[in-house]
């Protein structure tokens, strides 16, 4: 049997394409000078696909060239950058990247709370600046008696929590449902978590059903003394009305790893003194890019050698004792 064709529509880390080189017939979008002759002739016998979260969407238009698609293995533990549903619809297995990112993204979230709260960045420019020969730098605020609001407790949120534990402050959540076996305080909306917290920590899930979940009612909520801090996708804060609340003192400040639309950052964030900015990199480590390449490449195999998929999304079309939904 000739190995399956992938079809990869964008670059990604070495250890994908070498892993699929060896199993697969791989084919790399990017590299087609003519990609509309090289869809019709190829397209037809694509059986699977290797695509990213930080390359944009995968169209339904794209799917239409793949009549015999099976599987879209997505790098990343967030997949709206796929139309599950609608793969889904067509009798695709649509699969993610999670539990190997956790860490590293948890970490990094603890990082940029105590930059955010501690203005690292800023005294680094200062220091760099001369500045610190003229005058100490300011005294900033503090993590200590600082109360915690998670929205999404999923996998990243309870690691969040745990290194919070820590630090000796008081944490509670926001989800679709309260979960029996965690301890914390439930707050069934976000607004309520936003008013009992002066820390809120984003790391919900993207797509339409959290689209501005984060509005400025919630800042409002949130008040004066309080930090936004998101690490979840743009799309779950209403932009605009951040930057508003920032500029208006609503809030304290904020520390931002994702926005609307990136990689373009609104130039009145840029020029704000008191948030800190990140380009996307909660999960931008050596290791653990590998591991999430890692990941893609193997639900890829393991389809192909009829094991299933390893971490399939829920809405996909595969049911656990193995029956493929059409």
């Amino acid at each position: 049997m000739s190995p399956p064709d992938i079809l990869m529509t964008a670059p990604m880390r070495p250890i994908v394409i070498e892993t699929l080189e060896r199993a697969c017939t791989l084919h790399r979008l990017w590299e087609q000078p003519d990609q509309e002759a090289f869809l019709r002739d190829v397209g037809p016998r694509i059986r699977g696909i290797a695509t990213s979260t930080l390359y944009g969407r995968l169209e339904a238009s794209l799917l239409d060239r793949l009549p015999h698609a099976e599987i879209i293995a997505s790098f990343g533990v967030g997949y709206d950058n796929v139309d599950a549903a609608e793969a889904a619809r067509r009798g695709i297995v649509v699969t993610n990247t999670p539990g190997v990112l956790d860490d590293e993204v948890a970490d990094l979230t603890i990082g940029l709370l105590l930059a955010t709260l501690r203005k690292i960045p800023q005294a680094d420019r200062y220091l760099r600046e001369g500045q610190w020969l003229k005058a100490p730098f300011p005294l900033s605020a503090t993590l200590r008696g600082r109360r915690i609001g998670i929205v999404g407790l999923g996998r990243i949120g309870k690691a969040i929590a745990r290194r919070l534990s820590g630090f000796d402050v008081s944490i509670a959540y926001h989800g679709r449902t309260q979960q029996d076996d965690v301890a914390y305080p439930y707050h069934p909306t976000v607004v309520g978590l936003a008013e009992a917290c002066d820390v809120l920590i984003v790391i919900t899930p993207g797509g339409a059903a959290t689209r501005h979940l984060i509005n400025a009612d919630v800042l409002k909520a949130l008040g004066s003394n309080g930090v936004l801090i998101n690490v979840a996708r743009g799309s779950v804060v209403d932009e605009q009305a951040l930057i508003e609340a920032l500029r208006s003192g609503t809030i304290l400040s904020a520390g931002l790893d994702v926005y609307e639309d990136e990689p373009r950052v609104p130039q009145e964030l840029i020029e704000m003194e008191h948030v800190v900015l990140l380009p996307h990199i909660a999960s931008a480590s050596v290791h653990t890019r590998n591991a999430m390449g890692k990941l893609v490449a193997d639900n890829l195999i393991a389809w192909f050698e009829g094991k299933g998929p390893l971490t399939p999304v829920p809405e996909t079309p595969w049911m656990p004792n193995g029956i493929r939904q059409r």
